[in-house]
């Protein structure tokens, strides 16, 4: 039989942002698979770099909607080890809080969607339903259901108010029940055994190989996770286990991701139980010449920030690099061998986020650009008026 090509994107009803993804087939087998990325660039990293370092954290907020805590954590820590300063104790606690919630609402929401896909509109509503709690408890703590503009260079912005713990509390314990009822309605379904298990393998080795990252690695037996390896925040000061599994399927990324919450229920609550006294911002004025690092561990894998200063009050360099840049490649060896049915939910597996990944390098031919900031601006405003007079817009 003839090979055959099969495109999915960049605008599909299973892909919640626009990628390009060709399929080749023999059949209903996949046998080679190809990404076109680009499609959905910001320019996030030079746009931080015209903010004020205290600016930059709600342009780093905007990477993602569903990673809007990790991007800044890494971003503040990367800022601090410039300065080489440790931010208060209190702070350190309300930014495990934050961290974690949005990890559980950002599993719930990957949960919902990965029903839907699979045709189990069930657990979608069940899922959207149980995600407004958090949400719920998100905008207690710091007046916003996303986004919650947190984070600062030397601490938090906002502090956790006394009275509105045990309502915090009473909430994420009201979340249990309804979680281990959809544990136990994805864990123990028969259809979703039969759809899931053995599908998109990834093994140790491979995750290994290819550097994967967060719950896809764990999920292959590779037991990675910053908050582990190298603690930040409280997560050194609150006792929680890392959730491993071992076949590297789709369905053990979704039980990995199921019990994950469960861990991240008990480190919000631990923390609101233990938060300590004390300040919960440094009031960093300046920021002196040279570079830093920071990660953090986000619902994906570890987000990574590098930042350079030159003694002014903006960065010089800001590079971003998310979990899914280092995720999405795997697909080469999980999509390949498998049908085409299934190539969709093994892509939507690793939770891909693209408007993280997305990236654009400008070429260069021995030492010279071809275009600068100025030109691409002007070539995207000269192709978007080539579509609208195509379209009949005016």
């Amino acid at each position: 039989m003839a090979k055959s090509v099969i495109p999915i994107g960049p605008y599909h009803p299973l892909q919640e942002e626009p990628e390009f993804f060709t399929l080749t087939v023999d059949g209903e087998t996949v046998v080679d698979i190809d990404i076109q990325i680009g499609y959905n660039h910001r320019g996030i990293e030079k746009l931080s770099e015209r903010k004020t370092f205290d600016q930059s954290t709600f342009v780093i907020e905007r990477i993602c909607g569903i990673c809007s805590t990790n991007h800044p954590f890494a971003y503040t820590r990367a800022v601090e080890d410039i300065i080489q300063v440790e931010v208060p104790e209190r702070a350190k606690y309300i930014r495990t809080i934050i961290a974690e919630g949005e990890r559980i609402h950002s599993h719930l929401l990957w949960l919902g969607l990965a029903g839907h896909f699979l045709g189990y509109n069930t657990v979608y509503m069940w899922v959207w339903k149980l995600r407004e709690e958090i949400l719920d408890v998100m905008e207690i703590l710091s007046g916003n259901r996303n986004s919650y503009a947190m984070f600062k260079p030397g601490g938090v912005r906002r502090d956790i108010n006394a009275e509105d713990i045990p309502l915090v509390i009473k909430k994420i314990d009201s979340i249990i029940p309804t979680l281990t009822r959809l544990k136990k309605a994805i864990i123990d379904d028969p259809v979703l055994h039969a759809r899931l298990k053995g599908i998109g393998i990834l093994t140790k080795q491979e995750a290994i190989d290819y550097c994967a990252l967060g719950p896809t690695s764990r999920a292959s037996g590779v037991a990675r996770d910053v908050r582990k390896d190298a603690p930040y925040g409280a997560y050194d000061r609150v006792e929680w286990d890392m959730i491993v599994t071992e076949n590297g399927d789709v369905f053990d990324k979704v039980v990995v991701r199921i019990l994950e919450m469960y861990e991240s229920i008990k480190i919000v609550k631990t923390c609101l139980q233990n938060l300590p006294d004390g300040e919960i911002d440094l009031n960093i004025k300046d920021i002196p010449p040279g570079e830093g690092i920071g990660a953090a561990e986000a619902p994906r894998g570890e987000t990574f920030h590098y930042v350079r200063s030159d003694g002014t009050n903006r960065p010089a360099r800001h590079k971003v690099r998310a979990p899914t840049f280092m995720n999405l490649p795997t697909c080469k060896t999980t999509v390949i061998g498998e049908t085409v049915s299934d190539a969709t939910i093994i892509l939507a597996g690793v939770d891909p986020c693209y408007c993280c990944t997305e990236r654009m390098a400008v070429r260069s031919i021995k030492g010279k650009k071809l275009y600068n900031g100025q030109d691409l601006i002007r070539l995207s405003q000269e192709k978007t008026e080539t579509i609208k007079k195509k379209m009949g817009i005016k």
